[in-house]
């Protein structure tokens, strides 16, 4: 690894434990916050925050994780304890949820009028730490940093509504506004959480990634004239943006030892193209037996 490329993982490492630290301090003190204040729009919040200070924790362990070189237990290295890691995310959202909203449905019926200076104080601060937390990760390039400043711009935005709310009660007393933000923020979360997580699962379950892809892969290794045949053709992920892709080729016609070697490195100049991970091809000759079928 050259300096630039260490000292860049450096910074990019760096960047994201400040901000897991700073966004977990905040999530205890909104936990602690909402129970005081009596608002279960601030709880709704704390839940979404608690969220991503897993994302943010699970990114800066496995960004580091997944860059350990492969073993002969983890043969493919390490990338694949990302999904891990958003599977854990997911569910432990889903509890946080499905917490909040048993909490505020009732409150519907029955809304109790927070402690509202409490409520504009956390506002103003979960603006200021989010927002600045955002301008942190946005100074980052990688996809890891990119992504956790959306989940964080996606939090100044929800304490903006907060911070709405607690202004318009200390003008009118409609103690009702609190269960329907925290309900709106909670369906929100789970709408999200439910789709990453079926995509999450597809991919933790070897999915195809992309079948469009797919169908590209398949075409591009079927227009070579020797080809005649393909099978037992695998792509799926590491962790979602890493691809692996397997195949058998059956060829039309004997081919010489030299044209072989020709046709093999015509193939990874055309799979090249897809960013795949890791690849393995297996040229069948006419009338040879699959051992796989």
């Amino acid at each position: 690894m050259s300096m630039h490329n260490h000292a860049h993982k450096n910074d990019t490492t760096s960047r994201i434990a400040w901000a897991f630290f700073l966004n977990v301090s905040f999530t205890i003190i909104e936990f602690i916050g909402g129970w005081l204040t009596n608002s279960t729009a601030i709880m709704a919040d704390a839940v979404h925050d608690l969220g991503d200070s897993l994302s943010i924790g699970l990114a800066w362990i496995l960004g580091n994780l997944s860059e350990r070189e492969s073993t002969s237990r983890f043969s493919y290295g390490y990338r694949r304890f990302s999904l891990l890691g958003a599977l854990i995310n997911g569910i432990v959202l889903i509890i946080g949820s499905i917490w909040v909203l048993s909490e505020a449905i009732p409150k519907l019926l029955n809304p109790e009028m927070p402690v509202v200076e409490g409520m504009f104080g956390l506002a103003v601060l979960g603006v200021t730490v989010n927002g600045y937390a955002a301008f942190k990760l946005s100074k980052g390039k990688s996809l890891n940093e990119q992504m956790l400043n959306w989940h964080l711009l996606e939090d100044v935005l929800g304490w903006v509504a907060v911070l709405v709310v607690s202004i318009i009660l200390m003008f009118i007393e409609w103690p009702i506004l609190d269960p329907i933000l925290s309900i709106a923020f909670t369906i929100f979360i789970l709408i999200n959480v439910l789709r990453n997580l079926w995509a999450t699962t597809k991919l933790f379950l070897q999915a195809t990634p992309n079948d469009d892809t797919a169908i590209t892969i398949r075409e591009s290794l079927l227009s070579f004239a020797e080809v005649k045949e393909i099978h037992h053709l695998h792509f799926w992920s590491l962790d979602g943006e890493h691809h692996v892709m397997t195949a058998h080729l059956e060829l039309s016609k004997l081919i010489e030892p030299t044209r072989q070697i020709q046709l093999k490195t015509e193939i990874a100049d055309r799979l090249s193209g897809f960013g795949l991970e890791h690849t393995t091809i297996e040229l069948e000759f006419p009338n040879e037996l699959c051992r796989d079928e």
